[in-house]
């Protein structure tokens, strides 16, 4: 078994704004080991992204902690460390940004893109440069020779392998794909999973992966987080949230993944309402309002997130009782 490289402790972020308080993300914990994928899954609006970005700094949490094992064998709270400390480690937490579109500058060049980490990060030689910008151009696919061409000149997949070149030439240990493939048609998408799957076997790259696609995330992630309204509802292994879900809002997920066979119709668990307000959520379990096997005490009292064995996270009052559908179990086979 490999070792934690991050443990995510009790992360909160609020927004403020002319007196409203959204709570994004209210107090998530989980860990991930070294080398491996976790998916966090939820519908829009759940607090996945704003996670990740809390995780690697990019926004600073409102509280928690994410304790991060670095290069040098030293664990470090990252949410907590200084600017010095934090220019030395940056270098080791990246992150893939979910538009391929916006997230590359259209007045730089693509080497430019690619190497504005490395100048910010390292004295190097011009020729240097030049050789880790081809090199890690040509590991994720890019023709080296259109290095000197921008962003517009590119399709949707190579922008995107732009963006992971750009995250990779640091060579880090973590990386944060947020919704790195949902702007990509269904054939480019393909592609940039198999390079992100292929990389991270070859640089032993842990991953936190963010997706509201359940497909993508059983195939690349080897644990799965689900987030409703800004709180982890589940978390497993990937095999355990597909076949033995025990929250009914990861069965309702499940029930809407698409399968490509006419030959299979989905029984889908309709979830009537609307999500709640952030800025105002329910009393109880704040998914009761649209749950089927809601009662009194889930209006009541929120669940705590428990251990119910084997490293399966749950936050549901009836998770013991209810003998909910995996993936497999809600497709039926149309009768010929």
């Amino acid at each position: 078994m490999s070792e934690p490289i991050l443990e995510v402790k009790n992360i909160y972020k609020q927004f403020t704004s002319k007196g409203v308080c959204v709570k994004a993300v209210t107090d998530v914990s989980f860990t991930v080991n070294e080398g491996e994928t976790v998916g966090i899954v939820g519908e829009s609006g759940c607090g996945k992204t704003t996670l990740g970005r809390c995780i690697i700094r990019a926004i600073e949490a409102t509280k928690g902690s994410v304790m991060y094992r670095a290069a040098d064998g030293k664990t470090y709270d990252f949410l907590q460390i200084d600017k010095n400390q934090m220019k030395v480690l940056r270098k080791e937490l990246q992150m893939i940004f979910q538009d391929p579109y916006a997230s590359l500058d259209p007045r730089m060049t693509v080497y430019d893109i690619i190497s504005e980490p490395l100048k910010a990060n390292f004295k190097l030689s011009k020729e240097e440069l030049s050789q880790k910008v081809m090199d890690i151009a040509a590991k994720v696919g890019l023709n080296t020779t259109y290095l000197k061409r921008y962003p517009h000149a590119f399709s949707g997949g190579q922008r995107q392998r732009i963006g992971i070149a750009r995250a990779l030439v640091l060579m880090p240990r973590v990386i944060v794909c947020d919704e790195a493939v949902s702007a990509l048609d269904v054939s480019i998408r393909a592609q940039i999973i198999n390079l992100l799957k292929d990389l991270q076997k070859e640089f032993h790259l842990t991953y936190l992966f963010i997706s509201h696609d359940l497909s993508v995330v059983e195939h690349i992630s080897d644990k799965v987080g689900v987030m409703y309204l800004g709180r982890m509802v589940e978390y497993a292994s990937s095999r355990d949230v597909f076949a033995h879900p025990l929250h009914p809002y990861t069965e309702a997920l499940l029930s809407a993944v698409p399968v490509a066979d006419p030959d299979y119709k989905m029984d889908r668990i309709p979830l009537e309402g609307e999500i709640p307000n952030p800025a105002n959520p329910p009393a109880g379990c704040y998914f009761h309002e649209r749950c089927h096997y809601c009662t009194e005490k889930c209006k009541k009292e929120f669940p705590p997130f428990v251990d119910v064995g084997n490293g399966h996270f749950v936050a549901c009052h009836r998770y013991a009782e209810l003998h909910l559908r995996g993936f497999a179990n809600i497709m039926e086979k149309e009768s010929q």
